[in-house]
Formats: C-alpha cells, structure tokens, sequence
C-alpha cells in the first residue's frame, strides 16, 4: 500500500472532487428543490452509495484486466493494454469482454450510457439555470414571465448540449483522454473551491475577492502546471504535462492560493457587511402563466404558498439541527476515509495476504449490494403510496383533486386564504415537526 504514483493521485484526486462538488450547481439545485428535512440524509446515503463504484468497480474489474492480458479471450491479446487504452478507461470493458463475451460489452455500454447520460442532464439543467436565471433575467429581462424563461432555457440546453458534444470530440482527436481531464480538472476550477465556500458562509467577503481570486488563482495554477512540466520533462506535450508530478503541483496551488489572495483582495478593497437578509429574499420564477395554461394551481403544491412566520421558525429549527449533523457526520466520515482507513496502510506499507484481500472484496461487494437497496429499492418504497396512487388513477381514469385557493380575505364562505392541506400533506408536517422535536 506505499506508492508514490499512489499518494499523488490521492491528493490530485481530493483537489479535483473538491472542485467537482462545491462548483458544481446540481447539487445546489438539489439542495434548494428538496424538502430540508430530506436533503440531508438524502446527500449522506447517496454519498456512501457513490463511494462502492469507483472502489469496487477499480478493484474487481481493473485487476482483472491485469490477470486476464494473458488469456486469448481478452482483445488485445497477445500484447498488451497500452497506456492510452488504461488512461481512455478502457480496463473496464476489455475485462468485461473476456470474462463476459458480447454480454459484458452490453452491460459496459449500457452502465457508461446511464452514467453519461445522468451526469450530462445534471449538468445540462444546472447550466441552464445559472444562464437562464443568474445571467439573462438579471441583467437582460427582469420582467421576463415564466414562458419566456422557460423558453430560453431550452435554448441554452440545446447550444450547452452542442458545445460539450463538438469540445469532446475535439479532446478526442487531440489525444486527450478522460484519465487526462480527470487529473487535469482540478487545475482548471478548484481555484474557486474557497472563494465560493466563504461566500456561502462569511459575511465579510468583497464581491472583487470572490470574482477575481478564482481567475488569478486559476493562471498561478496552470502556470505553476506548465511551468513544472517543463522543468521535468524538457518539453510540453500530452504525455509529459498529463503525469503526475506537474498535475500535483497545479492542482494544490489551485486549491491553496485563494489562501493569499483572499486576504489580499480584502486588505485592499476592505471587509464587506453583507445582509444574508438578501439572500432569502432571492425572487422565484413567475410560473403563473405556464400554470394556467396547463390548468395547474401553484398553490396547491407544498411550497406554493407563502410562508408563515410560524412555518419560517419550524424550517429554521430544522435547518440548524441539520447543520449540526452536517458537520458531524462530515468530520467522522472525513477522519475515516482519509486518515484512519488509508494512512496506517500506507505508513506501514502493508502487503495484502490473500485472506484480507478477499475480506477486501467481500465488504466491497456487500457496500454495493447495500448501495443498489439505498438507491434503486428505498426509494421505491418511500414512494410506494404516491406510485400506487398514481397507477390506480391512470387505470382508473381518476382525474387529480383540484383545491380551490385564493389570497387574501375571500367573499364566499370558507374562503381563508389557503388552502386545506390533504392526509399526505398533514403526514409531512407531522415527519416534520417530529424531526424538529427529536
């Protein structure tokens, strides 16, 4: 367990997904279309989920591509895989294909064409949002109704869709492989990581600290990367400026230098006060007109209404209590994933006997089997009452309950001004006010 190629990539790999998740604004989406009680654990079984794929899938599948270069069965046979191929990630399906057949190259193609397709829409929707919402409505169309707004996210869909596809394709005949981008990313972006952390969480940050420290930590960063490169290697060219040694050096200066230049930018441009006031006061879409012509009421749909000040206080409670777990659970789940499981292994440079390594497989493949039951069966079952729900109204006929809601004092009687909520709705807000009180 003591490599050095490894300890590079540990560290290269950690900067990288730092800029993958704090940059990337699906999962503020997420955060901000989910019900806070849910979001929570739902971000925490989703991350344990995610971390048995990439372990057990490199495991079992990339040692069986080593074991297996031998055997007739595998496609390169007699030679060898070429570091092109394992950096284009193509262990996975060689290793399928011989143990497999034709079989393994379906199920291959049909596990990356969900994962594209997944991550992709992800990212399709969350650049749409920043373009449609944060740049065209503020500074273009402030009275831009919901149609209109909806309208033109399809088209930063279709143009966003368009450019990633024909920069792909570019990458591609250029040599540059998805093992190239992944180690090269957290060069281009993880600048942002801590401008973007405290503008989230301290009031003091200037609006020119947090615009300008992610581009002037991002040229020290790829200047530090070439600048490496070619000390080492005597020229700049794909294999050289994609090894380990320069992308470490960019990567950590991209992570780091905020360090600096956040205190710098302050010092200069001085403290802000910032209101957080303003940040809850943030105006939604007006959905009105598209609701109307679908024959929806917005009020009738849990957050439709606006809120009391009584439901304001419960939502904080729950805010707060959930913070606190956040931070918990981040702490120990950090301590155990990068000091407590990995660091005695590598400090005592342990060699897996044959016994801890099928304990090693063994627990891998149980955390994939507990991963498949978190997010392909649980969520099934959370939903089970809405699922039968809906299937029952579709083979019956049943047209959806529609409540009858205004704003405001009403004329008639029992108008109230909202609306009453049904059996599931009262269920959720008990679940919510019992999570408050534990």
């Amino acid at each position: 367990m003591r490599s050095q190629g490894g300890v590079e990539f540990f560290v290269i790999n950690i900067v990288g997904n730092f800029g993958t998740v704090f940059l990337d604004n699906g999962y503020y989406n997420k955060a901000i279309a989910a019900s806070p009680v849910h979001a929570l654990p739902g971000y925490i079984i989703g991350g344990l989920s995610w971390f048995a794929i990439p372990w057990l899938t490199a495991t079992t599948m990339g040692l069986s591509a080593l074991a297996l270069e031998s055997n007739p069965r595998f496609p390169t046979f007699p030679e060898r895989m070429t570091e092109a191929e394992v950096s284009a990630g193509l262990a996975l399906p060689y290793a399928a294909v011989a143990l497999l057949g034709k079989g393994g190259a379906v199920a291959t193609l049909l596990m990356v064409f969900m994962a594209v397709t997944s991550a992709s829409s992800a990212e399709l929707i969350a650049v749409s949002s920043i373009f449609t919402y944060d740049v065209y409505r503020t500074y273009f169309k402030p009275d831009a109704s919901g149609a209109r707004l909806i309208h033109f996210s399809h088209v930063v869909v279709v143009c966003y869709a368009l450019v990633i596809s024909s920069v792909s394709v570019g990458l591609f005949y250029n040599g540059i492989s998805m093992g190239y981008l992944y180690v090269l990313m957290g060069v281009l972006i993880s600048a942002a990581v801590l401008p973007a952390t405290l503008t989230l969480i301290w009031r003091g940050q200037n609006k020119w600290a947090a615009t300008l420290t992610p581009i002037f930590g991002t040229i020290l960063a790829i200047i530090a990367w070439l600048v490496t490169a070619k000390k080492d290697c005597g020229v700049l060219d794909v294999t050289c400026t994609g090894s380990n040694t320069p992308m470490l050096v960019g990567n950590v200066v991209a992570l780091l230098s905020p360090l600096v230049l956040i205190p710098i930018f302050t010092l200069i441009f001085g403290v802000d006060k910032y209101d957080w006031q303003s940040m809850m006061e943030i105006r939604k879409g007006d959905d009105h007109d598209l609701a109307n012509a679908a024959g929806v009421d917005l009020e009738e749909t849990p957050g439709g209404h606006q809120e009391t000040s009584e439901e304001f206080e419960r939502e904080q409670a729950m805010l707060r209590r959930a913070f606190k777990i956040s931070v918990t659970a981040t702490v120990i789940m950090t301590l155990a994933m990068l000091i407590l499981w990995p660091m005695p292994m590598y400090g005592s440079a342990y060699i897996f006997s044959k016994p801890f390594f099928t304990g090693w497989v063994v627990v891998g493949i149980m955390w994939i089997f507990c991963s498949f039951c978190a997010v392909g069966l649980y969520p099934i079952f959370e939903g089970r009452a809405t699922l039968i729900h809906t299937v029952k109204s579709m083979l019956g006929g049943k047209k959806p309950t529609r409540h009858v809601v205004t704003e405001g004092q009403g004329d008639g009687e029992g108008v109230s001004g909202t609306a009453t909520p049904d059996d599931h709705e009262k269920k959720r807000i008990e679940g919510q006010e019992k999570a408050v009180s534990e």
